[in-house]
């Protein structure tokens, strides 16, 4: 998945650093990254460190996050080149559209848009664009292996809120697919409740990712 992410970011119009965060992969990834000229920002395994981890690295001043796992098509590059133009100051996220024809994705797909527009919450596989300035106010993304998304999320609302845009990010139905739309669903909002509780997002961690997982 991530050489194919990496094929649509090379068609930017807009200059641009491209950096892939790895986590301790012990697959191709950081191969691919380097062989379509990317930099690398190693760190531990842990969604929120390696994001933190390349952002560390990122001298923009806007700043584009997406997971290896989605599909950045021409009016989504679109809208980066225009926030990147105007040198636009705030924070914006992606409509979700998960690739496959199943009803229950639509309905999926309308919930997290509902949530994204009207609580200003969306989830890190919408991909999110802060400008450099909102990214370093709201304290970047926390050094947690998950929940980093809302956490930052939280903060950003806060300073003002996630503007939606108006394309989608294609998303693989892989995690959909593999524990049920209606479990997967269920765990998600589990997760979400228990973080507004209190719950260290490191024991979240355990319960989504069992171990041997890999993100």
């Amino acid at each position: 998945a991530l050489e194919a992410l990496l094929a649509d970011v090379a068609l930017l119009k807009a200059p641009c650093q491209v950096i892939v965060a790895d986590g301790e992969s012990t697959d191709l990834s950081v191969r691919v990254a380097r062989a379509h000229h990317a930099e690398v920002a190693s760190s531990q395994r842990g969604r929120g460190t390696q994001l933190r981890a390349g952002a560390g690295l990122a001298a923009a001043p806007l700043l584009c996050f997406l997971h290896a796992d989605v599909r950045l098509d021409a009016r989504a590059r679109g809208e980066i080149e225009r926030l990147a133009i105007q040198r636009a100051d705030g924070a914006w996220a992606f409509r979700l559209r998960i690739d496959g024809a199943r009803i229950a994705y639509r309905c999926i797909e309308w919930a997290a848009n509902v949530r994204s527009t009207l609580l200003a919450l969306p989830y890190g596989d919408q991909g999110l664009v802060i400008s450099r300035r909102w990214y370093d106010a709201a304290g970047g993304f926390a050094d947690v292996p998950l929940m980093e998304d809302v956490l930052i999320a939280r903060r950003l609302r806060a300073m003002g809120g996630i503007a939606p845009l108006d394309s989608s990010l294609r998303v693989s139905p892989r995690r959909w697919e593999r524990d049920g739309v209606l479990r997967r669903s269920a765990r998600n909002l589990v997760l979400l409740a228990r973080l507004f509780a209190g719950t260290p997002p490191v024991v979240l961690a355990a319960a989504y990712r069992p171990r041997g997982d890999c993100e």
